[in-house]
């Protein structure tokens, strides 16, 4: 495991002698381009697995993307090479469905200090909930981005990440109802403590959420990678780009269903995605909204 290769895979070319806000940005926003948000592997027979070396071999060599687990672990590994000051925290989703968050600790991000303060760092989350910059550990500051209004809000020790988003337009009449839309403008994301974790505290979590048929993995096939100027994402067979602020406080949201024969196309197309093995891709109606 070399940065050199990691970096020729994400593209990026700046410095790493700086260990600061500007260069963890640049760094950052390179992954989320280049490295998908994606549980494909669940859906072509494969197992995800833990080990940083198996994780850095799937994102860097075989060109795949992964989940929060893989690639904020692998993000992490990246900073802490560099001498960034890092650690991981565990997070609880929101589930709009059930308006609550998760009772399992499922996501894994990254926490960096930078000349005295904390910064989150999550290139796992994918989708319009993707942060494109460093978060500021503040309670109560907006902290607008490309995708909206990030905000960290804090009681009792206890840290709440939402998001607040721009009206949509979608020339796809026939999908404006669509589960996968999001209704609400203001959307909670996740909670979290500032205990640290360990990748040990997620082994459960990993097999959980890709064997369980109460997961949402196991019931959507997704893939989603943020571009310059908004995102794509294939969730089952129907594919969406989004941009954002394509008008003012407006984003804009096209929606279209694939053959089954499109689907591993779009994937070498869309998400630089070459699969080994068949994907078999599912959508079941839930709680996964973008």
């Amino acid at each position: 495991m070399n940065l050199e290769e990691y970096f020729a895979r994400t593209g990026y070319k700046g410095s790493t002698e700086k260990q600061d806000l500007e260069t963890l940005t640049d760094i950052f926003q390179h992954h989320i381009r280049a490295v998908p948000f994606e549980n494909l592997s669940i859906h072509c027979g494969e197992k995800i697995t833990l080990e940083l070396e198996h994780v850095y071999n799937k994102i860097v060599r075989r060109k795949r993307g992964g989940w929060c687990m893989e690639n904020n672990q692998l993000l992490g590994w990246v900073l802490k090479s560099l001498g960034y000051e890092t650690s991981f925290l565990g997070a609880y989703v929101f589930n709009p469905q059930q308006n609550a968050y998760a009772t399992l600790m499922t996501h894994l991000v990254v926490k960096v200090i930078i000349d005295g303060k904390a910064y989150i760092v999550d290139g796992g989350f994918g989708v319009s909930y993707q942060m494109w910059q460093p978060m500021e550990l503040v309670s109560g500051k907006d902290q607008p981005q490309a995708p909206g209004v990030f905000r960290f809000t804090e009681k009792n020790g206890v840290w709440y990440l939402e998001k607040m988003r721009r009206k949509q337009y979608i020339p796809n009449q026939s999908f404006s109802n669509s589960d996968l839309l999001e209704k609400k403008e203001c959307r909670k994301v996740y909670m979290f403590s500032l205990e640290p974790r360990t990748v040990e505290d997620f082994r459960f979590q990993c097999t959980y959420l890709q064997t369980s048929p109460d997961s949402l993995f196991t019931k959507k096939s997704i893939c989603t990678l943020q571009t310059t100027d908004g995102f794509r994402a294939l969730i089952g067979w129907t594919l969406t780009e989004t941009t954002y602020n394509y008008k003012e406080n407006m984003d804009l949201v096209e929606f279209v269903t694939l053959e089954d024969e499109e689907v591993e196309k779009t994937l070498k197309e869309k998400f630089n995605i070459n699969l080994e093995r068949k994907l078999v891709p599912i959508n079941v109606k839930g709680s996964y909204t973008i």
